[in-house]
C-alpha cells in the first residue's frame, strides 16, 4: 500500500498553534465506523455517545520537559536535544539536532555546566544515546533547563507547561503528549464516572514510534521504533470484566491503543499485567481485538496515526471525514479538535 493513500490537503491556518482556554472547547466530529454517518458536536458532547458498562482507557505518561539546547564542549558550537527514554540510571536515547556534528565522545554542556551529556552510543535513525552528569536530582535538573517538546508545526510558546499535559499524567516519561487525553478535565471524567462509565488507566511513554515520520514509498516498509508500556493488573481485570459484558472498550488517543493491542495481540485476546516495549504498527487491513472505539486528534498526512484509525475505521471513510473536518474548518494535530469513532 503506497503512502499516498494516506495523503491530504490540510490549510496551514487549520494547525492549531495554541490551546484553547478551556479543554472539552474543543469541536468533536463523530464518525459511526459501521453506518459512516459523520455528525460534528462540541467535545463536552461525548457523554451522548458513551453509556454505562463503557470503559475508557486513557494513557497516563507524563511528558518531560525533554527539549534541551546546549554546547558542544570542544568547538562552542549550538546543539539541541530530545530525551526519547531512560536507557539504563543516568544514559538516555535522545535525538539531536544537528545529528551529524553529535558524534561519538562528544561532550555537550547545559545551563553553563549544570548538565553534561557524553555521547555513548550512535544508534540509526538519527539516535545517540548519551551518559549524564549532574549534581543532585536529574529531574529538578531537567525542569531547571529543559523545555516542553512541541511538535515542529507548533511555532508559539506555551502560557504554561502544564497546558501540554493531561489533567491525569502521573507516570514520567513521555517525549510528546497523548493529546488526545488533552480534551479531557476532571470535572468531565466525574460525570463520566458517575453515569457508569468506567475509567482505567495505562500508560505508554510517548517517543519516536508515535512521531517518527514515513519516510519509505509503501506502508508495509516502514519499521516503527519500540517504546514502553505497563498494564496493571486491577486494569487488566477491568477490561476482562468489561469485555465479557456488554460494554465497550474506548481507547483514549492511538498510544493507548496501541498498548490494548499489544497485550490483547499477546494474550489471546485477553487482558492481563504486562510492561515492556512495543513496536506494534496499525494499518489496514488489521484486525482489533481489543478496542471498541477510539478518541483520537486529527493527525498528520501520510502519517503512521493517521493509517492507525484509517484501519479501524475503514480508510475510505476516515479520509472523507477528514475532507468534512477541512471543510468544516477543524483545528488539526496536538491542540487542535477531537474525533470520536465507534460502531
Amino acid at each position: 500500500m503506497n503512502i499516498e493513500e494516506f495523503d491530504f490537503d490540510l490549510p496551514k491556518e487549520l494547525i492549531a498553534q495554541t490551546p484553547l482556554k478551556e479543554r472539552t472547547a474543543s469541536r468533536l466530529l463523530v464518525l459511526n465506523k459501521q453506518t459512516k454517518v459523520i455528525s460534528h458536536h462540541h467535545f463536552s458532547d461525548v457523554k451522548q455517545f458513551l453509556k454505562p458498562g463503557d470503559c475508557l482507557v486513557l494513557n497516563n505518561t507524563r511528558v518531560l520537559p525533554a527539549r534541551l539546547h546546549g554546547i558542544k564542549e570542544d568547538t562552542g558550537a549550538n546543539v539541541e536535544i530530545l530525551l526519547l527514554h531512560q536507557v539504563d540510571g543516568d544514559s538516555w536515547e535522545i535525538l539531536a539536532k544537528p545529528a551529524k556534528k553529535v558524534k561519538l565522545g562528544t561532550v555537550i554542556r547545559f545551563g553553563d555546566g549544570l548538565l553534561t551529556a557524553t555521547v555513548t552510543q550512535v544508534k540509526e535513525h538519527g539516535g545517540r544515546v548519551v551518559d549524564f552528569a549532574y549534581t543532585g536530582i536529574f529531574y529538578e535538573v531537567l525542569d531547571q533547563l529543559g523545555e516542553m517538546p512541541l511538535p515542529p508545526y507548533i511555532k508559539e510558546q506555551l502560557p504554561e507547561k502544564e497546558r501540554y499535559q493531561t489533567v491525569y499524567a502521573k507516570e514520567e516519561g513521555s517525549a510528546a503528549a497523548p493529546t488526545a487525553g488533552l480534551h479531557f478535565t476532571k470535572k468531565l471524567l466525574n460525570e463520566l464516572e458517575q453515569m457508569g462509565v468506567r475509567i482505567a488507566f495505562i500508560t505508554l511513554h510517548v517517543g519516536l514510534g508515535t512521531f517518527r515520520p514515513v519516510s519509505v514509498e509503501t506502508v508495509e516498509e516502514h519499521e516503527m521504533h519500540a517504546e514502553f508500556y505497563h498494564m496493571d493488573q486491577d486494569t487488566a481485570d477491568l477490561l476482562n470484566a468489561v469485555k465479557q459484558s456488554d460494554g465497550r472498550i474506548i481507547s483514549v488517543g492511538t498510544t493507548s491503543t496501541r498498548t490494548l493491542e499489544t497485550i490483547a495481540r499477546d494474550n489471546q485476546g485477553a487482558f492481563k499485567q504486562a510492561s515492556g516495549w512495543t513496536d506494534i504498527f496499525i494499518y489496514p487491513p488489521y484486525q482489533f481485538q481489543a478496542v471498541d472505539g477510539l478518541i483520537t486528534n486529527f493527525h498528520l498526512p501520510k502519517s503512521t496515526l493517521l493509517m492507525l484509525i484509517s484501519a479501524f475505521a475503514g480508510k475510505d471513510a476516515v479520509m472523507e471525514a477528514y475532507r468534512e473536518a477541512v471543510q468544516e474548518q477543524y483545528r488539526f494535530f496536538s491542540f487542535g479538535d477531537a474525533m470520536f469513532i465507534y460502531a
